[in-house]
């Protein structure tokens, strides 16, 4: 499969009170068609990459490329789009003056033009909102507004940071089914974004970065799946919860009744064995699934630990 984004050693240095490491060394691939999520505390240097992805700043040393160019390529540009966490845009517009206005600066015909913008309009919820100014739009409003203008020019790699940020829970359901969409589209979508629960559900793979290093990287299925099991018994005899517990210690029983849990498959069969031998019935045995979450606390927490002292947060992070 093609690559999206290619990143090689990228590194950038600020000097804050002497040299501050925002981004250090991050090496990653981006497949095109697939949602990467880009994820990581305040201060961990997504914003920094994104920006010199952009080219509106520059590395210390390193190299990019997207879409098989080398980042600043402006051919590039074209088929790319950005979605800031908190987009600005001239007030006075309308919405659907705004996305003309973007219309115009992609060299799109005013025909089609036209028609694309009442279909974004359509598609991000604000078609009765075309003809009303931006300074009466609600945050939420804005950042539909935002996508609509994200996908004006039929892009092939979107960057999204925080997209869903400031929606009610209607819009932010609606919002994750559209970027969803657009990987069925064949589009590549690289997302920045603290709702974790969002990430899980859309997200092929993801990278956690923590004072800009690459911390953790992979498959979403690969990262949740389970590490424990859940055994769920009755009727055992209470000399059979105790030679249990004496293997699971995490057991809670009443009556006969108990639920247990095993990270170790071996010991799980001994436990299942344990429960027949003592008049048991087995109930249930059901693999728990991590969050991402989890994973992501566990991650940051423990790497943050061992270098969290090197690098404050750069002047250009902020997410």
């Amino acid at each position: 499969m093609a690559t999206a984004i290619q990143i090689q050693g990228l590194t950038k240095k600020f000097l804050q009170r002497g040299e501050v490491v925002a981004v250090d060394n991050l090496t990653l691939d981006v497949e095109e068609g697939e949602i990467f999520g880009f994820l990581g505390p305040n201060g961990a240097g997504k914003t920094t990459t994104i920006k010199m992805l952009l080219g509106l700043i520059f590395p210390t040393s390193g190299a990019a490329t997207m879409l098989g160019r080398p980042i600043g390529d402006v051919e590039t540009r074209r088929q790319v789009s950005y979605l800031p966490e908190s987009p600005y845009f001239y007030d006075h517009l309308t919405g659907g003056e705004l996305l003309e206005f973007f219309g115009r600066l992609f060299g799109i015909e005013e025909k089609a033009r036209r028609r694309k913008i009442d279909e974004l309009m359509d598609l991000v919820g604000l078609k009765n909102d075309k003809q009303k100014q931006l300074k009466q739009y609600s945050k939420g409003m804005l950042q539909r507004i935002g996508l609509a203008q994200a996908l004006i020019n039929d892009p092939k790699l979107l960057i999204f940071d925080e997209p869903t940020s400031g929606l009610d829970p209607v819009a932010h359901i609606e919002i994750r089914n559209l970027i969803e969409s657009l990987r069925d589209q064949g589009k590549t979508v690289f997302l920045s974004s603290h709702q974790l629960s969002d990430v899980e559900l859309v997200c092929d793979r993801v990278a956690i970065l923590n004072y800009g290093r690459m911390v953790k990287t992979g498959a979403v299925d690969d990262l949740v799946q389970g590490s424990r099991t859940q055994i769920v018994a009755e009727q055992v005899a209470p000399e059979g919860i105790e030679a249990i517990r004496r293997l699971s210690p995490e057991l809670a029983h009443a009556d006969g009744n108990l639920t247990a849990y095993q990270e170790d498959t071996g010991i799980l069969n001994q436990v299942l064995d344990l429960v027949r031998r003592h008049g048991g019935r087995v109930v249930a045995v059901v693999p728990q699934r991590r969050r991402l979450e989890d994973i992501f606390v566990e991650t940051v927490g423990i790497e943050g630990r061992r270098i969290g002292s090197m690098a404050p947060s750069s002047p250009e992070e902020s997410a």
